[in-house]
């Protein structure tokens, strides 16, 4: 979650580079080979750029310390264990999400232009950060991408009190530069970093964003027990389907049998369901009229009517391609407690960390 302020504020940033170097030193040492490790790097520092907070760099110290609790298994053999040619199944071996997401990105990619469209699903994986990182991955391969994955339980169904489905993302990405489609969203009206942040700043909650333990509305956070499904009922069909696709398709565990990151069984992955799907347009309408219709459907969005004179219409990506420009040159704004860690964790390998600067008309993460 991102918060904006208008005036300038001098705040801890780090720069693209350093952020690479830090995160790649810290998960080789952590036990990742290299070019995993790099792989990982660049998914936390990518995410951050984008200005998706919570699932960039501030999950940094959370996969350190589950490759160090054995969580996650730094030395993972990622195979594949069922393959109908567009339909597969990979066991990830308990290895960080991030590894398994792209293993199964790869073999989407290869396997649909092979067959026009190819379906991979993952189990016994770990959290594997912005969904978006392998639905843009496949988009920049020319295809389209759907990506879901189970988690951890936070959001109570519609009308009810206990929470039972994850914020289960879904994430749809086609195109690429300045014609991307790039939605990335969860099936919960909020994550719980905000409640955690809006906690911690001893700041009420928007309406509508969760239950307390009578299942009843509530905005103090400290009564916080269920986050809300996104648009009530829609919401809650949404997150079941994804734990249809991620969890029972996959065989994973569904999300309430799942404990939340950062809380894991030491030496026992946590056993996260993923499914990514690619589509090649080749076998569909064809590259050209595809592409054509892409610029089409996105230009004529971009180029509506705004209510808000000062404020266009955009499409699913655009905020995150500003915040990518703007963070490319002033370097990613840190919360207080991920500054922290990261400038500690900096000091203890001897390699470049954060900064303080003064950023103006700029978001601060939160």
């Amino acid at each position: 979650m991102t918060s904006y302020f208008p005036l300038q504020q001098e705040v801890p940033v780090v720069g693209e580079h350093e952020a690479r170097s830090l995160s790649r030193v810290a998960l080789t040492k952590a036990g990742l080979p290299a070019a995993d490790a790099k792989l990982v790097a660049d998914a936390l520092v990518d995410t951050s750029l984008r200005g998706i907070d919570t699932h960039g760099l501030r999950l940094l110290p959370q996969y350190l310390d589950e490759l160090a609790t054995g969580v996650a298994n730094a030395k993972a053999r990622i195979r594949v264990i069922q393959d109908r040619g567009a339909g597969l199944l990979i066991d990830a071996d308990g290895a960080l999400g991030v590894l398994a997401g792209l293993a199964a990105a790869r073999t989407a990619a290869e396997r649909a232009r092979q067959f026009g469209v190819a379906a991979v699903g993952v189990r016994n994986s770990n959290h594997f950060g912005a969904a978006s990182v392998y639905t843009r991955r496949l988009a920049r391969d020319g295809l389209v991408g759907l990506a879901v994955t189970s988690a951890a339980s936070r959001v109570a169904p519609y009308g009810g009190v206990e929470p039972l489905f994850g914020t289960n993302p879904i994430s749809v990405a086609a195109g690429g530069e300045g014609d991307e489609f790039a939605l990335d969203m969860a099936t919960s009206q909020v994550c719980f970093g905000e409640i955690k942040h809006r906690r911690a700043q001893r700041q009420p909650l928007d309406s509508g964003w969760v239950t307390d333990a009578d299942g009843r509305p509530t905005a103090e956070p400290d009564e916080a027990y269920a986050l809300s499904p996104l648009g009530g009922y829609k919401g809650q069909g949404l997150a079941m389907a994804v734990t249809l696709l991620a969890g029972v398709l996959t065989g994973a565990p569904l999300d309430w049998q799942l404990s939340q990151v950062g809380e894991g069984t030491p030496g026992q992955g946590r056993g996260v369901g993923h499914l990514l799907l690619a589509l090649d347009p080749h076998a569909f309408t064809g590259q050209q009229n595809f592409s054509a219709g892409l610029a089409d459907l996105l230009g004529t969005v971009r180029a509506a009517t705004p209510a808000n004179r000062s404020q266009p219409v955009l499409a699913p990506g655009d905020p995150q391609r500003a915040h990518e420009h703007e963070r490319w040159q002033r370097g990613i704004p840190l919360d207080a407690k991920t500054a922290d860690v990261l400038t500690a964790l900096a000091a203890s390998l001897r390699v470049a960390g954060p900064t303080a600067a003064v950023v103006p008309d700029e978001e601060i993460a939160s």
